[in-house]
C-alpha cells in the first residue's frame, strides 16, 4: 500500500502496519472497566462467602435471594434441607453471574479489557489467532438466553423482597432499605427488560411485525431500551452491590436504618 493510502495517512495516530501507533489515552476504558468489573466480582465473591449479616427485618440482600436452603437466616423458598453447609448465596448467585458473564455488552467490556481482544479500536490484538464463539469454552456464549429465563425469575423474587421490604416487624413502614431494595429492583429490571434476549423474544420469529401489534408495540419499547442497554448494565451493577452493602452495614449495626413512617 502507498503513503498515501496507509492507515496512518488516511487516520493520523491510529495503528500502522508495523504496530500500534495511538497516541491517546486509548487504555482508560479498558483500565476502568477491570477496575469496575474486577471490583464487584471480588467483592461478590467475599459476600457469597461471608454466609452472614445478609438478613435484617425486613430486608434481604439481592445477594442471597431467594434463599433456597433452610439454613437461611430468612428462607423464601426452601427447596433444600439443612444439609447444605455452605453459603445459600451460592444456590443463586450463580444464575445472575451467568447472566452477565454471558450478556452481549459484557462480552465486549470484558473481551476488550481483560483478554485485549482487541483492548480498542485501532489497537492490535494481543491473540494470534481467532475462532470467534464457535469453539469450547465461547460456544457456551450462546446459553445467554436461557440465563434470561433463570435470571427474569430470580428477579421476580427480587421484586417480592421490595415488597416485603414495607413490612416491618411492627406493621406496615418504610424506611431507607425499603426504598434501596425497590430501586435496586428497578435497576435490575431496566437492565433485563433492555436485553438482546428479551427483545428477540418479543419481536423474533416474525415475517411481517404489523400481523403482530402486541408483540410489535413491546419489540419497539424494548428496542428503544436496548441503546442504553450498556448505562443500565453499569448502574444495575453498582445498585446491586450497594444493597448488599446497605443491608449488611444495617445488619452489623454500624449504620442505623431511617424509617420515614
Amino acid at each position: 500500500m502507498s503513503p498515501n493510502g496507509s492507515l496512518e495517512a488516511r487516520y493520523p495516530g491510529t495503528a500502522g502496519p508495523t504496530g500500534m501507533l495511538r497516541r491517546d489515552a486509548w487504555w482508560v476504558e479498558p483500565l476502568l472497566t477491570v477496575l469496575g468489573l474486577g471490583g464487584f466480582v471480588v467483592y461478590a465473591t467475599w459476600a457469597g462467602f461471608q454466609n452472614a449479616f445478609y438478613f435484617v427485618d425486613p430486608y434481604l440482600s439481592p445477594f442471597y435471594s431467594p434463599c433456597l436452603s433452610s439454613n437461611c437466616e430468612h428462607v423464601s423458598l426452601p427447596l433444600i434441607g439443612r444439609w447444605w453447609n455452605l453459603s445459600p448465596a451460592f444456590l443463586v448467585l450463580w444464575i445472575p453471574g451467568g447472566f452477565r458473564l454471558t450478556c452481549y455488552y459484557y462480552r465486549k467490556a470484558y473481551y476488550r479489557s481483560f483478554w485485549w481482544a482487541p483492548p480498542a479500536c485501532a489497537v492490535p490484538d494481543v491473540r494470534t489467532g481467532y475462532s470467534g464463539e464457535t469453539a469450547f469454552p465461547l460456544i457456551l456464549q450462546n446459553i445467554h438466553r436461557y440465563f434470561f429465563y433463570l435470571a427474569t425469575g430470580v428477579l421476580v423474587f427480587l421484586w417480592w423482597d421490595a415488597l416485603e421490604a414495607f413490612r416491618f416487624p411492627d406493621g406496615f413502614g418504610m424506611g431507607v432499605g425499603t426504598l434501596v431494595l425497590l430501586v435496586n429492583a428497578v435497576l435490575l429490571s431496566l437492565y433485563s427488560v433492555s436485553c438482546h434476549s428479551c427483545r428477540h423474544l418479543c419481536g423474533g420469529r416474525l415475517d411481517v411485525l404489523s400481523k403482530a401489534p402486541t408483540r410489535y408495540k413491546a419489540w419497539s419499547l424494548i428496542s428503544k431500551l436496548n441503546e442504553h442497554h450498556m448505562f443500565y448494565a453499569w448502574i444495575s451493577l453498582f445498585g446491586v452491590a450497594f444493597a448488599d452493602v446497605y443491608v449488611r452495614l444495617v445488619a452489623m449495626g454500624v449504620i442505623r436504618d431511617i424509617r420515614f413512617f
